[in-house]
């Protein structure tokens, strides 16, 4: 990719993305855990735990070449992204978990994130190839979480110019995870058909299933349909912008970024498909029990 695209273009992205996150935030974000602790618990654990476990399997069972492998799973460790919330209010999930999910992954990503591209790396045998620098990663939050800091100030000072920007922000985010995709796959367009047959297939089913499992897990911890829808959009949408930040600027390895970008083709699509899908059918539901109560006297 294009330097100033990657050392200028790309920090300033993920900066403005998690700025507009920061918009979204207040301290009772984060005093909502112990309110909703069963949503909140059963959601990280499938983001923290099972998603990168059945990643890997996927990995595994399809033999992706080392570098699509490693990018996988740095997908997999990545947080749920700023379009998970806009996913989630589209289809009348519970945004308010959206936005404490994002807020606490992405500083648990902060340990866990090089802990699982590291036992990538490692399971790859690539240590003499790509490394993750602890201090590089250091820097990697401090441009996620040092925005998001002023984004939660400034919504503290001006609410209303908060609230203002939220949908400006949002769109803009859109607009640079899709200029930063088409960037990728520009950069490695010689490549570009040999990465889709090798990890097009591992992308889909990630997306489909982390969306799905997202849903029906929390469904079946009895967690509340809002709730679960926003639950699987957290789940199914990542921080793509993220992955692609450590891939090409800590990681050094474009390729490694590639499958973020092939996911977010995916994950535009099927977020929508399968929004549209439970909302209707959460509605369906809400009608059906409705009309089966007797009517008060």
């Amino acid at each position: 990719m294009d330097s100033a695209l990657t050392t200028i273009g790309l920090p300033i992205a993920l900066a403005i993305i998690m700025f507009g996150l920061g918009l979204d935030l207040t301290l009772n974000d984060f005093r909502r855990v112990g309110r909703h602790p069963r949503a909140v618990a059963v959601a990280l654990g499938c983001q923290l735990i099972l998603l990168p476990a059945i990643c890997f399997g996927l990995v595994v069972l399809l033999d992706l070449p080392a570098l699509l492998g490693i990018g996988m799973l740095l997908l997999a460790a990545s947080p749920g992204g700023t379009s998970a919330n806009l996913f989630s209010h589209l289809f009348h999930g519970d945004v308010a978990l959206n936005i404490t999910l994002t807020a606490i992954n992405s500083l648990i990503a902060l340990f866990t994130l090089p802990l699982i591209v590291g036992f990538a790396i490692e399971y790859y045998d690539k240590g003499h190839d790509v490394s993750l620098p602890f201090g590089e990663v250091v820097q990697v939050f401090a441009i996620v979480l040092i925005p998001v800091a002023i984004g939660m100030f400034v919504r503290y000072r001006r609410p209303r110019f908060a609230g203002r920007m939220e949908r400006p922000v949002r769109i803009g985010s859109a607009v640079i995870l899709a200029v930063l995709v088409i960037g990728i796959l520009v950069d490695q367009r010689e490549q570009v058909s040999g990465y889709f047959a090798d990890v097009g297939l591992a992308a889909g089913l990630f997306c489909a299933i982390s969306l799905v499992l997202g849903y029906l897990i929390p469904k079946a911890a009895g967690i509340s349909a809002d709730q679960a829808i926003a639950s699987s959009m957290e789940i199914g949408v990542h921080n793509a912008t993220l992955a692609i930040f450590v891939a090409v600027e800590v990681l050094d390895e474009t390729a490694i970024s590639v499958p973020a970008a092939v996911y977010s083709l995916f994950m535009f699509v099927f977020a929508t498909l399968w929004g549209s899908f439970v909302s209707r059918r959460s509605r369906a539901a809400a009608v059906t029990t409705g009309a089966g109560r007797p009517q008060s006297g």
